[in-house]
């Protein structure tokens, strides 16, 4: 990992040039002001540099910097794909090629973990790892009851890192604040981080995983591989074939494609129902369709636990905006969090914005495209400060909510998806259908 920037005074140095380089920006753009240009030019040319610098150092590191990048999802959704665009490449970039640990250091780790007897607990091991990710990677191995499994090693050093680059990225709320002035940034990087620093704790992450595959057990659409062994940094579980879900992006038939994508969504919606709990990292590379139609579900570090399930709220606004209440709706995204307090939503803006999501959940079928999402984000791209998006908040409780609705819809444009996905929505988010029995929204 010789690649990567670790030590600490180099890591803390990359993030100190934010801050810096916004402020030297500024008075740049009060120079030009001055000079004769408008404030909003002026400001949209601050925030573009702003958002571009962010974003070369962000991509230049790992642990929590890198994991802020794929978790705010908004930040892309905001902004335009010339800046986006480049980020998203550099992040794709560094996780595709993150090098593996020597063989000396996976052996040291499991020697940590398991003790010196470790390979007493395997037939075999192959020492080449199967998959490689931000802060460990999975080895193949046969347990010694003869069962094949999925050794996951985390990297050494990959908990401090991580959490190093959140106490800096903390302290830049007032960057951000440049680029999404709605956003209340501090509330949200302490929860992401909370988050962050469970995905370090592969023991949460086994009693998290074992928690889905006991309730999916001979379930007739998923299937989890239950777990084995676990300590804090090595994770070993039931091994699972099948295709992944990027290769059915790429090959697959238009008829495994849709019921890819209508699994896939039954699985992100029932799984608050039925488990109290929210996978929150629905890349493709984490699902598989299994030989007898199943949909396979790979790496729990990343839930959210919802004890009483989705929020209802979510559910009742989504229905309100389909009856055309926009008052009511306005009113609830404000109790909600969505819309601070002292900021003031066009309507009709509002209304315009969210149409295009909420459309799936309005119409018997539907099918997500790339088209489709393409032109959902060039209605976000403007920086003006007038730009509705850039006026909402997203408040702690919904972070992990967000972050699996945006990737979500990213997969299912991917699939090209065609099917009944309303009926999801109407079985299990509360509050959607029309239901007299349901609790009236705390609004007044």
């Amino acid at each position: 990992m010789s690649d990567l920037p670790r030590r600490a005074v180099t890591r803390s140095a990359k993030l100190a040039t934010l801050p810096l380089s916004y402020a030297g920006r500024a008075a740049l753009g009060l120079g030009k002001r001055i000079g004769g240009k408008s404030a909003e030019i002026v400001a949209q040319e601050v925030q573009q540099r702003t958002a571009e610098q962010v974003f070369k150092v962000l991509g230049e590191l790992k642990g929590g910097a890198m994991k802020l990048g794929q978790a705010l999802s908004i930040f892309e959704a905001a902004l335009p794909q010339e800046i986006a665009g480049p980020y998203r490449a550099t992040l794709t970039k560094l996780q595709d090629a993150a090098p593996p640990l020597p063989v000396s250091a996976v052996h040291k780790v499991l020697e940590e973990q398991l003790g010196d007897g470790w390979r007493g607990h395997f037939l075999s091991f192959d020492d080449q790892p199967t998959a490689a990710a931000s802060i460990g990677q999975v080895h193949k191995a046969v347990w010694q009851d003869g069962r094949e499994v999925a050794v996951k090693i985390q990297y050494p050093g990959a908990g401090k890192a991580l959490l190093g680059d959140f106490a800096q990225l903390a302290r830049l709320g007032k960057l951000f604040g440049a680029l999404l002035p709605g956003l209340d940034m501090k509330a949200l990087l302490g929860e992401l981080r909370e988050r962050i620093a469970e995905e370090l704790d592969y023991l949460k992450e086994a009693e998290a995983q074992h928690a889905f595959a006991t309730e999916f057990n001979e379930d007739p659409d998923f299937h989890v591989p239950d777990v084995v062994a676990a300590n804090e940094m090595v994770l070993v579980s039931e091994w699972m074939d099948g295709t992944p879900l990027s290769r059915i992006i790429f090959e697959g038939t238009k008829e495994q494609r849709d019921q890819a994508g209508l699994l896939f969504v039954r699985f992100l919606f029932c799984s608050p129902a039925r488990v109290k709990m929210l996978h929150a990292d629905p890349h493709p590379g984490n699902f598989r369709m299994l030989a007898n139609g199943k949909l396979g579900v790979l790496d729990f570090g990343a839930v959210n636990r919802l004890p009483g399930g989705y929020p209802p709220a979510f559910g009742q606004l989504t229905r309100i905006f389909n009856q055309g209440d926009m008052e009511t709706v306005t009113a609830g995204l404000r109790e909600e969090g969505f819309i601070r307090h002292n900021v003031e939503i066009d309507a009709d803006a509002l209304r315009a914005f969210l149409a295009p999501y909420v459309e799936p959940t309005a119409v018997e079928e539907f099918t997500f495209s790339r088209e489709w999402l393409q032109a959902q984000a060039a209605s976000v791209a403007d920086l003006r400060p007038t730009n509705v998006v850039r006026q909402l908040n997203l408040p702690p409780s919904y972070a992990l909510i967000h972050r699996v609705h945006a990737a979500g819809i990213g997969v299912l444009c991917q699939l090209g998806a065609t099917a009944r996905f309303r009926d999801e929505v109407i079985r299990w988010v509360p509050g959607f259908a029309d239901d007299p029995n349901d609790e009236p929204l705390p609004i007044g």
